[in-house]
């Protein structure tokens, strides 16, 4: 019995090795070439943003940020759905005269701007009026809405603390 299970140890150790001689990781040679894994990707936008990592730009406040830590704005024809990649995400400058708004399937934000407190925030067609929360509208449609609550703001990325 102890020789078949040092037997079996013997086995498991010999196949779990792998060759030392081989290229790891991001190239092997075919050939005379090295060829790169296509797994490894750069995932990084032109700001240098994970976008894997959920990470996008910021114009409001010049840097990466989590979209989805901003103020939740859920569609008006589906208010209803757990489904988070279908809503809208609103960040707010400090002093809260500007509006960044994150659309779904959108890879760039819209900023908008207020003239006034109470007033609604503007960029061409779309507005951002304060009203039981927010409503954003792009003509004179409804498209979301949201309470208000805003999420945590999270910068940077996976890899650095800040």
């Amino acid at each position: 019995m102890k020789k078949s299970l040092y037997l079996l140890l013997f086995c498991s150790v010999l196949v779990s090795c792998k060759l030392t001689d081989q290229p790891s990781g991001e190239e092997q040679v075919v050939g005379n070439e090295a060829v790169k894994d296509s797994s490894v990707v750069n995932d990084k936008d032109e700001h240098g943003c994970l976008a894997t990592a959920g990470y996008v730009w910021s114009k409001i406040n010049k840097e990466c940020i989590k979209a989805f830590t901003g103020v939740p704005l859920n569609p008006i024809a589906n208010p209803n759905s757990d489904d988070e990649s279908l809503s809208a995400y609103a960040l707010f400058s400090e002093d809260g005269n500007q509006a960044e708004i994150f659309l779904p399937n959108d890879t760039k934000s819209i900023v908008l701007t207020r003239v006034a407190e109470g007033k609604p925030w503007i960029f061409e067609d779309w507005q951002l009026v304060p009203w039981k929360g927010y409503v954003l509208k792009k003509g004179n449609e409804n498209k979301f809405s949201g309470d208000g609550m805003p999420g945590k703001k999270i910068t940077g990325s996976d890899t650095e603390e800040q």
